[in-house]
């Protein structure tokens, strides 16, 4: 009997470390590899898509909210990588049903979408022409933003022979330390 409960508790506590470690969202899952740019051709209707990036504009309409958005890679759980610099995968555009508030769902904002795709628009990026892949979205998540990185101060160790005071943590002969200069 005592074996048995030890099995049991030990099988939980595996689930729930191993449960610790992936992250699962609205988002998550397994989808076709067709970016933005690549679903520009028409060709990929019909096809289910995650798609995500940067949100250029929110514009709600009489029954749905319609979104402008700068597709970036995504994680494994769907979250935009920023990480990655300046790729992008293309502009598309995505509909879904019901009212987001333009002020939640503002510029900049990482989202991501599950959705259908359902065919190209043309719209003007200034004078250019663009063709933008369309998405009936079914999942909209906005990403909670991210906290700011802790601004890192150098630090810098500096060699030489002599004496004197400088700023730092010690004064003498041979070396000094001069935190952040």
């Amino acid at each position: 009997m005592l074996k048995n409960s030890q099995f049991v508790l030990s099988a939980l506590v595996g689930v729930a470390f191993l449960s610790g470690c992936a992250t699962v969202t609205p988002v998550s899952g397994t989808f076709p590899d067709i970016s933005p740019l690549a679903a520009q051709s028409g060709n990929d209707q019909g096809q289910t898509v995650r798609w995500g990036g940067k949100l250029i504009e929110t514009h709600p309409e009489a029954h749905e909210t319609c979104f402008t958005v700068l597709g970036e890679p995504l994680r494994r759980d769907g979250r935009p990588e920023p990480e990655r610099g300046e790729a992008h995968i293309g502009r598309f555009l995505a509909c879904a049903p019901g009212f987001y508030d333009p002020m939640l769902y503002r510029s900049g904002r990482e989202i991501t979408f599950i959705g259908r795709v359902e065919g190209i628009a043309h719209r003007k990026i200034g004078q250019f022409n663009y063709t933008y892949p369309t998405l009936a979205a079914s999942t909209v998540y906005l990403w909670p933003i991210r906290p700011p990185r802790p601004r890192i101060q150098q630090e810098q160790v500096y060699m030489g022979a002599g004496f004197g005071y400088f700023p730092g943590w010690w004064y003498g002969p041979g070396w000094g330390y001069w935190p952040g200069w």
